[in-house]
């Protein structure tokens, strides 16, 4: 796309995409979360748990060069659209396709969360039947057979320095040679990735407690999720949203093995339990869930905490 109109790609042009695409995924967080609770002052704590939350929007802005924002901003997309036809479901699937040719370890970063989101928005809402049960399978089967087809058929196929070259051809400053010291990472396969993840492993499970003491610092949040999750009237729905939380971190584990931007992995794995939070939501409870303690003095001061951490990083924590 930005080959139909940039000959040369200046750097700044690199900024000004990302930062565009940060500020609309930012409109549309602050449109969801209006929707889904209202901006009042019961529910001010929560929105500086989710807004302020160093996992959330100040770490994207750190990673925008990763693409990662795009599958956060797809799933909010799917949470404001309407779900009423099957319109919905194709929707959801061209999301994914997408997310998987911008790169396919969106497959486990976002794919299962948008799949989440169809499920509790659409399946359990309007019901199964065979049309839109079939038209779920192909979806998943389209999905996964393009993720085979961008991971093993998927490498460039000409030598490494060409490929190199041709990157270089189309930077408006040419000189600017550190701007492609990833370049590797399109021809690597996938063995190599393991094999570098591995060899990182004991470095990188010294920030497990950092992540673990970031984690804590949302208790309030957790328990208010959990406690929406209890008030569902219907007990097949607590079981699904159990399940689908489950299915979710089960797919952070398998990039965990398999890339060791573990600061980029915690903090998505982070933003995908806020969207399926506002995706729970939507469901019907039982009664209502009490909004978090706008007077807690604990409350305050985690909000506070989480508030002023800036963000979380992409390998190691900070």
């Amino acid at each position: 796309m930005v080959a139909l109109f940039f000959a040369k790609v200046p750097v700044w042009l690199v900024f000004a995409l990302s930062g565009a695409v940060w500020l609309i995924t930012l409109a549309l967080f602050i449109a969801l979360f209006r929707r889904t609770f209202g901006f009042d002052d019961e529910h001010t704590p929560l929105f500086v748990f989710l807004a302020g939350s160093p996992f959330f929007l100040k770490n994207f802005m750190f990673t925008l060069g990763h693409f990662d924002i795009y599958g956060c901003a797809f799933a909010i997309c799917l949470l404001l659209a309407p779900a009423h036809s099957m319109a919905f479901v194709i929707f959801a699937a061209a999301a994914s396709m997408i997310l998987v040719l911008i790169h396919h370890i969106h497959v486990l970063m976002y794919v299962p969360t948008i799949a989440v989101i169809v499920v509790l928005r659409y399946y359990l809402v309007q019901g199964c039947n065979r049309q839109n049960v079939a038209t779920g399978i192909g979806a998943i089967a389209g999905i996964g057979l393009l993720f085979l087809v961008t991971q093993f058929r998927g490498s460039i196929a000409v030598p490494k320095q060409e490929f190199v070259d041709y990157l270089r051809n189309r930077m408006a400053d040419p000189t600017r040679t550190d701007l492609l010291s990833f370049a590797y990472i399109w021809d690597q396969p996938l063995s190599q990735e393991i094999r570098d993840t591995w060899d990182r492993m004991p470095r990188n499970l010294l920030g497990v407690p950092v992540f673990a003491a970031l984690i804590w610092l949302h208790a309030p949040l957790w328990r208010y999720f959990a406690n929406l999750i209890a008030a569902l009237a219907i007990e097949k729905h607590r079981r699904i949203v159990v399940a689908a939380i489950i299915m979710v971190s089960a797919a952070y584990l398998i990039i965990f093995a398999i890339v060791f931007d573990y600061s980029r992995w915690i903090s998505n794995w982070a933003v995908c339990m806020f969207l399926i939070l506002h995706a729970v939501k939507t469901l019907p409870a039982a009664q209502a869930v009490p909004p978090l303690p706008a007077h807690d003095r604990k409350t305050s001061v985690l909000g506070w905490i989480v508030t002023l951490i800036p963000r979380v990083g992409i390998v190691r924590p900070f």
